[in-house]
């Protein structure tokens, strides 16, 4: 499991996600406290009943029943109530994870149960059922790629069978911190009734097994140079990166007059507001039509505007950015191939929104301001680059399963670092006694691979080994020491490769597009019938207030 997962497992529990019926028994529990003496007489006297009720709860709560009924049929598969309450839980905790406190945006209560409450107006559909229609189709997409990967004869590695087992059987230990009596209560009280360790581990297998071939599928395509050239004249422009400089004015910052209530909140006319934004536009044209020898220049120029009198204001500075990351407001203007470093100019950001009558009305909320300072093809080579991870040692663990480590304890993986460095200078100081230096010492890697990564592009690794990577001044055989979060890397610098960053991106964009039509096309033709789904927590809610 993931440090992702982790994480997300812990949120799990944290939030309570109790179901109606629990919420009520909790409440009831709560008024035992309450009960004298003849509370026990009655008791006796319903015991044979309490009997009868308590083997029906045992059955009811042993998971049996989800277990047995068939909630899917996936093309030869037979998916029990139990087994997608994982997919559906698992829907259901990633929206509650990324938007939680958030999630009243959405229109979601989440101290209501999730059946009772409508998502779409127009089709009834409860949240309930939206989290369960996410839930079918990743099943469905799930077993199409195993069932893929089986066809093809692929499976998962010994090694990856027993991080996943590893990672599963350290659940036990967020079991024992919140209070679980083993493994198999905490996944019943995430999961439901028929959640187990040992079928939890199979739904990992599952779905690691549906990823790892995804990603086997996708690296296994290739392209020829034509099919790269092919594709880079569709939009030559789009495997450049820009450097620019912007800055915007809102309307918002114009504004004047208004009628303020007595609560506080200050509501304007709309001539008021359509003042703000002739002025917003009229700031933004002054800049625009200035003339700048520098973005210093146009910085000079932002700062003083009437409206930054009393503010240190200036633009916001862009460099190298990728084509997809412009914005679409400015986009056209800033890559075409016939702008030059200096150019200018004035952008309007509106929305458009239509109303009841079918009739559209658009909003200007400002203007952004673009200074173009220049453009780079991409066509530098990516990086072949050896490494010696020397990893920190010991570290402080919090409750949330962040590491943090000592200044001793950094100075003494440096100190293992420079080293292990100076005994490779003292012996042959090849590119061969670093590989063999590499496997034998390297926290990275199965020893076997000499530390080696080939075709390095910017940004794939983190911060600190990205830059010494692309340093203008690299050249073939090129040492250093590198700190990052990991530990210390040992480095040597291979060469460049014969593949540029430009062939990267448009090799990328090739092999995306063909494994998204071979997924969607895969997953397309899975069958889908739908079973007895009476035991999924349809009335899950998701906190208790």
């Amino acid at each position: 499991m993931s440090a992702s997962n982790k994480k997300k497992l812990r949120k799990e529990q944290e939030s309570a996600k109790l179901t109606e019926k629990q919420l009520s028994a909790q409440k009831e529990a709560k008024k035992t406290k309450l009960y004298t003496a003849a509370f026990v007489i009655v008791m006796v006297a319903i015991l044979a009943v309490a009997i009868v009720v308590g083997v029906f709860h045992t059955i009811t709560n042993s998971g049996i029943r989800e277990k047995n009924t068939v909630a899917l049929t996936v093309g030869d598969h037979e998916i029990s109530n139990a087994e997608l309450n994982y997919f559906y839980m698992d829907a259901v905790n990633n929206f509650y994870s990324s938007y939680g406190s958030y999630a009243s945006m959405f229109g979601l209560d989440t101290t209501k149960p999730l059946n009772e409450q409508v998502v779409d107006e127009t089709t009834g559909k409860t949240w309930a059922d939206d989290f369960l229609d996410s839930a079918k189709e990743s099943v469905k997409a799930v077993y199409a790629m195993a069932d893929a990967a089986e066809a093809a004869g692929f499976s998962l590695t010994e090694e990856q069978l027993q991080n996943i087992e590893s990672n599963v059987s350290m659940l036990e230990i967020y079991a024992t911190s919140y209070g679980y009596s083993s493994t198999n209560s905490y996944l019943k009280a995430i999961y439901g009734n028929g959640a187990s360790e040992e079928s939890y581990l199979e739904y990992c297998r599952l779905t690691s097994l549906a990823d790892a071939y995804y990603t086997e599928y996708t690296e296994s395509l290739t392209y020829t140079d034509e099919d790269l050239r092919a594709k880079e004249a569709e939009n030559f422009d789009a495997y450049s990166s820009y450097t620019y400089n912007t800055y915007y004015l809102a309307a918002s910052r114009f504004l004047e007059g208004g009628t303020t209530d007595s609560e506080g909140n200050t509501t304007y006319s709309d001539e008021e507001t359509a003042a703000s934004v002739t002025a917003a536009e009229e700031a933004a044209n002054s800049l625009a039509e200035g003339e700048y020898a520098s973005a210093e220049d146009f910085d000079a120029a932002i700062a003083a505007l009437a409206v930054n009198a009393d503010s240190s204001a200036s633009s916001t500075v862009y460099t190298d950015t990728a084509y997809g990351s412009v914005s679409s407001v400015y986009q056209e203007w800033l890559t075409d191939s016939s702008r030059k470093e200096g150019d200018i100019a004035c952008f309007e950001n509106s929305t458009t929104s239509t109303n009841e009558d079918g009739t559209e009305t658009t909003t200007v909320s400002g203007y952004y301001v673009v200074y173009y300072i220049g453009s780079d093809d991409n066509q530098f080579p990516l990086a072949n680059v050896r490494h010696i991870l020397v990893s920190y040692e010991g570290g402080t663990t919090d409750e949330n399963g962040n590491t943090t480590y000592s200044d001793e304890e950094k100075a003494a993986a440096k100190t293992a670092a420079e080293d292990l460095l100076e005994q490779w200078k003292s012996g042959d100081a090849t590119e061969d006694s670093f590989a063999a230096l590499a496997n034998e010492h390297s926290d990275d890697g199965d020893g076997t691979t000499g530390g080696l990564y080939e075709n390095v592009y910017p940004g794939q690794m983190v911060t600190n080994f990205n830059d010494w990577c692309f340093d203008a001044s690299r050249a073939p055989g090129d040492t250093g020491v590198v700190e990052t979060e990991y530990g210390y890397h040992v480095m040597y610098y291979v060469g460049d490769s014969d593949y540029t960053y430009r062939d990267y991106q448009i090799e990328n964009d090739l092999r995306n597009a063909d494994a998204e039509a071979w997924y969607n096309e895969t997953v397309d033709a899975m069958t889908v019938t739908e079973g007895d789904l009476r035991y999924i927590t349809m009335d899950l809610v998701l906190s208790n207030g």
